[in-house]
């Protein structure tokens, strides 16, 4: 890499020129100096890592040390954190951390660890350390999601500091990072157990739900992102207000909890995945709260209106922070949306403006269909299993020919009405699995059922993915035989790091045959991919059609 570029990132699907953003800014609206910030964040955490191993702290030392392992990791994940105070704030407080954790264990504390690097590495070496990189930061999400509603592992926090301390090691090669690659799927398998864990005990087992479409008249407020228990919280606060509220993109799926659902005030789902925001929120007359990613830069005509919590900061952006308690005070957020007023009559939000799934123009991407009605969520591990011997029986009996699981991140790269058209095209008589918001692709269409099944089936978040593995590994008893043995293929779009910490778990427990896209990871080396594509069959995606044929071939 020339040391002159002002910035270097490639950790998501929609890089520059399919190998980097080296410019002013990312393709995301990253600035270079908040890419620089983004890059001393993780330096940071490697010393605070490397510092916290050798001193062997306990208590409260190392418990803040995993709080900001897990915060931090999650703000520089893409489209979250973009506030550069913000993050000059979180280099202090982690170098705070780190000086405190060496002061207890009577050892020096490790210096920051310069990115630059692992940028300039060997290319198979810079591979599989970003590799691991990003796949820490989508496991550090999802054990951020778990420990807000008070679960934790001991082993899932430890690793955080093994990963990263393990990207300042010059002595490390493929023989070293390969393994640990696979080990951030192991313990990201684990922490997706943990957070499903925690999912279902707070808020109950997903049921099949139908979610409305349709604003009604009043004041409300959008809540994007993933985190549940922010969505809690605003409907305690918002109960007897006179403020409803409505769930954009990844959120879709809260409506399948029963403790969530008993909200008479949680209404519907407004508009699509991540990447449409700046069509969807435009004109809306109510203001969006962001718990998680997808937070991208907002247009001037809704920016007042955007508010954030958690990891994601925007500057001008109000951030609503946690109290000492674990609380948050979203007073201002419902006195905006009070002052706002909502929509004078009902207002149906269906598909953005759009072909088949294809690009815009306008930085959206989304399925065609009715603009009105509703989308069924809540076909999780639970509600599937729980059909189990209805399904197994319709396989024996020749109704169900085969499985595909369809779903991931979404994008606004062209090319990805592919997994509409794959879907489209799919045997009448398979079923479809989707998660992430990859499925709002497809998830208005109407695929008919099978033995009383729908052949359509949304598992829920990209956090959900545990679940369809508990259904794989089911299936595979059920027929007693191994996962790779089944009528099953996987068919994963990817945009973020929470994408490959899944990729990375499912490589770890052995699948094979896994179709990619709509483009291979920019940071993953020709030398990594012959290996990805000859010890774990991964294939990238071409045509539907084609695609199709070697399947079913």
């Amino acid at each position: 890499m020339n040391e002159t570029m002002t910035m270097f990132c490639f950790q998501c699907e929609q890089t520059a020129g399919c190998s980097g953003c080296t410019g002013a800014a990312g393709a995301c609206g990253k600035q270079a100096g908040t890419a620089r910030l983004q890059d001393e964040v993780t330096g940071a955490l490697v010393g605070l890592a490397q510092t916290v191993r050798a001193a062997g702290t306990g208590g409260d030392a190392r418990r803040a040390a995993d709080d900001l392992a897990m915060e931090g990791l999650f703000a520089t994940l893409t489209n979250v954190d973009f506030d550069d105070a913000d993050l000059r704030d979180l280099v202090g407080r982690v170098r705070a951390v780190r000086d405190k954790a060496a002061g207890a264990g009577g050892v020096d504390a490790a210096p920051d660890y310069d990115l630059d690097l692992l940028w300039n590495a060997p290319e198979d070496v810079r591979s599989l350390k970003s590799l691991v990189l990003f796949g820490l930061r989508g496991l550090a999400a999802y054990a951020y999601h778990a420990a807000a509603l008070g679960y934790r592992d001991d082993a899932v926090s430890s690793f955080l500091h093994e990963g990263l301390a393990a990207l300042a090691d010059a002595e490390a090669d493929a023989d070293v990072l390969l393994p640990l690659s696979l080990k951030v799927g192991e313990v990201n398998l684990r922490c997706m157990e943990l957070l499903d864990q925690a999912n279902t005990e707070t808020f109950g087992t997903p049921e099949p739900t139908a979610v409305a479409r349709t604003v009604e008249v009043g004041p409300f407020i959008v809540i994007s992102g993933h985190d549940l228990h922010d969505l809690k919280l605003l409907l305690d606060q918002t109960q007897g207000r006179g403020v409803n509220v409505y769930t954009h993109g990844e959120l879709l799926p809260a409506h399948a909890y029963p403790e969530l659902k008993r909200y008479a005030h949680l209404k519907g789902n407004l508009g699509t995945a991540w990447q449409n925001q700046r069509v969807e929120f435009a004109d809306l007359p109510a203001p969006i709260l962001f718990t998680t990613n997808c937070l991208m830069p907002p247009a001037a005509s809704y920016a007042d209106r955007v508010f954030t919590t958690g990891p994601v900061a925007y500057p001008g952006a109000t951030r609503i922070g946690a109290d000492g308690d674990g609380g948050k005070d979203f007073a201002p957020l419902i006195e905006r949306a009070l002052e706002l007023g909502g929509y004078a009559e009902p207002h149906a939000f269906g598909a953005t403006e759009g072909e088949s799934g294809e690009s815009d123009g306008k930085g959206g991407c989304a399925a065609a269909g009715d603009a009105s009605g509703t989308l069924t969520t809540g076909f999780g591990h639970g509600a599937v299993l729980g059909a189990a011997d209805t399904v197994v029986d319709a396989v024996k009996q020749g109704a169900i020919s085969r499985f595909f699981l369809v779903g991931g991140c979404d994008g606004a790269r062209p090319g990805r009405s592919y997994f509409r058209d794959f879907v489209q095209q799919a045997p009448d008589d398979s079923i479809i699995l989707t998660l992430a918001c990859g499925k709002y692709r497809f998830n208005d269409l109407d695929l008919g059922t099978i033995a009383g099944l729908p052949r359509l089936m949304d598992m829920g978040q990209c956090n959900d993915a545990y679940g369809a593995i508990r259904v794989a590994v089911a299936l595979a008893e059920a027929f007693e035989c191994e996962v790779n043995d089944l009528p099953l293929t996987l068919v994963l779009s990817w945009y973020e790091q929470k994408a490959v910490s899944i990729l990375l778990t499912l490589l770890h427990l052995g699948i094979r045959g896994i179709y990619l896209g709509p483009t291979l990871p920019a940071f993953v080396s020709p030398g990594v991919l012959d290996v990805l594509v000859r010890e774990f069959d991964v294939r990238p995606i071409s045509t539907p059609e084609d695609d199709l044929a070697a399947i079913l071939s």
